[in-house]
C-alpha cells in the first residue's frame, strides 16, 4: 500500500473522510483512533502511531488530519518523515470558541502550526478556514512571553489549498414526503420559468400578496408583476409571498399574528398538544400540516443548542405549531440542555437523539422542512448540505463559513432574526415547502472533487526512488 492514511479521532467528518477515500482511492492503509477524549487524541495520538504503523518500503503519501502532531510523529518515525505529507483540516484550533471561565489551551493551536510546518502540503476544507487560521498566527504567537517566532504565515500560506470536503449524497428521493416529491417531479419546469417572458395578473391573488408584502424592504413593490416562462404558464414560480418576501417582514408584523386574514388561516395548536391544528379551509393541505424543523448537529457547546432551544421555546410561547428532530452525535459529556429542552418540548419531538443508520438519518432529514444552525464554531457544515441535499431550506448564522456557501436569503445575523424567520415559516409552512434551496450541492460532492483528492494524493518522485 501506498498511501497511508492516519486518523487520530475516527468520528463524524473525521471517519466520513477516511472512509470514502478507502473506498475510492486505491492502494489505501488506514490507521484509526475512536472519536472518544479528543483532548488527549491531540496530545498523545502521535506516539501510538509510531507503534501501531508498520515499518513499510511502499509508502509513498501520508495523508492525515490536524488532530495528529505531525511534527511528533515525523521525529518519532523518521521513515515517515520523507513521505509526502498532507495535513488535512477539518477545523482549527486557533479560533476555535472557547466555553466561559475556561482558558484556551495554547498547546494544541500550537501542535497545529508545528504540524503545518513540517508537512509538505497544508489542505482546508474551506476559505474561511484556511484564512482564520493563517491571519491568526501572528496574534496566536504573541500568547508566547518573549523569544517569539517570525513571520509563520509566510512560511506556511505556500503550501495552503482549500479542498472542500467530498460528500458522498445518497439518492434519497425514496424518502421524499408527497410534498417534496410534488415539488422535486416539477423542479425542471420551475427553473425554466425563471427565465422572463410573461407577466402576472397585478391582481392575482391580491390580498394575499398585499398581506405579504406590506411594510416590506423588498426591492420588488406590492402588487408588481412577477414573469415565467411562456412554456409554463400553468406552473406557478412562487405564490404570491415567497420565503424571501416572509423573511423581510418588519417587526409590526413578524411578531403579532395575522388580524382580517385571521379567518382563512388554519387556527394553530401548539405542537398539537390538543390534537394539532384545526382545520378551516380544505383547500389549505400543505398548511395543515406543522412546520418541521431539524437540527442536525453534535451535541456540545459550540454548536450553540441554548440558542435554538431558546428559538424554539419562544415560537412555543407565541402559540405556533412547529415538530422539530434534535440528531447528530453524542460524546462523554452532554449539555444539560438537551435533558430540559426534551422535557420543554415533549409534545413537538418527531425524533430525538443519534442516529446511527444512515438510511434512517437521510429518511429523517426528507421529512424535515428547514434545518437551523447556530453554530458558534463551523469550519464547513457536511449536516447542513446533507440537509440541503435532502430538500431542508437552510437558516445559518451570518458568520463563520456560511456566507462562503449559503446565499445571504438563508443567513440570519441575530437570535431575534432567526426566531422571526421560524415564526414567518410556521405560519406559512407551505412557502418553505415550495422553495428549492439556491445551493449547488453538487460542486461538494466526490464525483466531483474526486479528481482533485486523487491528483492530491499522488506520490511524487523522490530522489532516492
Amino acid at each position: 500500500m501506498s498511501i497511508l492514511l492516519i486518523e487520530a479521532f475516527y468520528g463524524g467528518s473525521h471517519k466520513q473522510l477516511i472512509d470514502l477515500l478507502q473506498r475510492n482511492v486505491e492502494d489505501c492503509v488506514a490507521y484509526t483512533l475512536p472519536a472518544k477524549k479528543w483532548h488527549w487524541r491531540a496530545r498523545t495520538a502521535a506516539i501510538y502511531f509510531m507503534q501501531a504503523v508498520p515499518v513499510s518500503g511502499s509508502y509513498r503519501v501520508l495523508f492525515t488530519s490536524s488532530v495528529l502532531n505531525l511534527a511528533e510523529l515525523a521525529a518519532l518515525r523518521p521513515d515517515l518523515a520523507t513521505l509526502k505529507k498532507i495535513l488535512y483540516f477539518h477545523e482549527n484550533q486557533l479560533v476555535y470558541p472557547v466555553r466561559k471561565n475556561q482558558e484556551r489551551d495554547f498547546q494544541y493551536g500550537y501542535n497545529q502550526v508545528l504540524s503545518c510546518l513540517v508537512a509538505d502540503v497544508v489542505v482546508f476544507n474551506s476559505a474561511f478556514n484556511m484564512e482564520s487560521f493563517l491571519t491568526t498566527i501572528g496574534t496566536f504567537m504573541k500568547l508566547i512571553p518573549d523569544y517569539r517566532p517570525k513571520d509563520l504565515e509566510k512560511i506556511i500560506r505556500p503550501k495552503c489549498q482549500v479542498l472542500y470536503f467530498p460528500i458522498n449524497f445518497p439518492d434519497v428521493k425514496r424518502f421524499f414526503t408527497d410534498d417534496k416529491h410534488s415539488y422535486f417531479s416539477e423542479k425542471t419546469v420551475v427553473e425554466e420559468a425563471r427565465n422572463p417572458e410573461r407577466c402576472l395578473s397585478e391582481n392575482e391573488d391580491s390580498t394575499l400578496v398585499k398581506r405579504l408584502t406590506k411594510n416590506s424592504n423588498s426591492d420588488q413593490e406590492p402588487g408588481s408583476c412577477k414573469k415565467i416562462s411562456a412554456t409554463c404558464q400553468e406552473v406557478p414560480l412562487n405564490p404570491p409571498g415567497t420565503p424571501q418576501e416572509l423573511n423581510r417582514k418588519e417587526e409590526s408584523e413578524s411578531t403579532v399574528p395575522y388580524h382580517e386574514e385571521d379567518k382563512e388561516q388554519p387556527t394553530f395548536d401548539p405542537c398539537g398538544k390538543t390534537g394539532g391544528m384545526v382545520k378551516k379551509c380544505d383547500e389549505l393541505t400543505n398548511q395543515q400540516r406543522p412546520l418541521r424543523i431539524v437540527w442536525p448537529h453534535r451535541w456540545e457547546h459550540d454548536k450553540d443548542p441554548e440558542a435554538f432551544f431558546k428559538t424554539l421555546l419562544k415560537l412555543k410561547e407565541k402559540g405556533l405549531n412547529f415538530q422539530v428532530s434534535v440528531l447528530g452525535e453524542t460524546f462523554s459529556d452532554v449539555p444539560d440542555i438537551f435533558t430540559e429542552a426534551r422535557k420543554d418540548l415533549d409534545a413537538c419531538v418527531s425524533h430525538w437523539g443519534y442516529i446511527s443508520s444512515k438510511e434512517e438519518y437521510f429518511k429523517a432529514l426528507c421529512e424535515a422542512d428547514v434545518v437551523v444552525s447556530t453554530a458558534k464554531h463551523e469550519f464547513f457544515g457536511v449536516a447542513m448540505l446533507e440537509a440541503v441535499h435532502c430538500g431542508c431550506y437552510p437558516l445559518c448564522p451570518n458568520a463563520l463559513v456560511y456566507p462562503e456557501i449559503f446565499a445571504a436569503e438563508y443567513l440570519y445575523s441575530t437570535p431575534e432574526q432567526l426566531f422571526k424567520r421560524l415564526q414567518n415559516f410556521c405560519k406559512r409552512p407551505d412557502l418553505v415547502r415550495k422553495h428549492h434551496a439556491k445551493v449547488d450541492t453538487d460542486q461538494f460532492s466526490w464525483a466531483a472533487l474526486c479528481r482533485e483528492f486523487r491528483s492530491l494524493l499522488a506520490a511524487e518522485a523522490r530522489e532516492d526512488l
